[in-house]
């Protein structure tokens, strides 16, 4: 099956993919459709179900969303749905630069304790749709590890592992991570929808 991906963001496409065998996933951009969503939802789901339900109008095919976000304990969820954005209005222009606020903000924290988190919707036809959300919970390093992954992989640790995000093969992460386990719920329902 054909999926457009309601993203611009190449990374997901690349994480997500994979986990979904035997259909083709795409981004929107690479067909020459536009696709813009203004995130003002204030929970994972309404920004998922949002950027849905948008490129499902535009394309009428199935459309899959993704919302996901670090949620970190001491800071009361911080960035949480906001982690794309967290720094930006404070000049932050990179996710290096997202992470070195972030370790800023955490530094004197001895409760490093935070969760990934991502919403996945999936929407067939106008009634038809699905959503899934799970996460990922470890702790946030006090430096950046690891060459992979994109975000703040660098800095996130899942529970039991002594590599971050960014140290695991994509394989490993996804096995572990909060994308990884929501596309798994995901592709479960699938099999008894298609």
């Amino acid at each position: 099956m054909k999926i457009y991906l309601a993203t611009g963001n190449r990374h997901k496409l690349d994480e997500l993919a994979p986990m979904f065998p035997g259909h083709q996933i795409v981004l929107p951009a690479d067909e020459g459709i536009p696709f813009a969503f203004e995130e003002n939802g204030t929970t994972y789901f309404e920004n998922c179900f949002g950027k849905a339900r948008t490129l499902f109008d535009a394309v009428r095919a199935p459309v899959l969303a993704d919302d996901s976000g670090l949620s970190v304990f001491c800071l009361g969820g911080a960035p949480g749905i906001y982690s794309a954005r967290y720094g930006k209005e404070d000049g932050c222009q990179t996710s290096g630069d997202q992470i070195d606020r972030l370790l800023k903000a955490m530094e004197r924290e001895n409760d490093r304790r935070a969760a990934f988190v991502c919403c996945l919707t999936m929407i067939f036809s106008p009634y038809r749709f699905v959503t899934v959300q799970e996460t990922a919970e470890g702790v946030i390093g006090r430096t950046k590890s690891g060459s992979g992954g994109f975000g703040y992989d660098p800095v996130f640790y899942p529970t039991g592992s002594s590599r971050s995000f960014a140290g695991l093969s994509p394989a490993e992460k996804a096995a572990v991570s909060h994308r990884g386990k929501a596309a798994a719920a995901l592709r479960r329902l699938l099999s008894g929808m298609l």
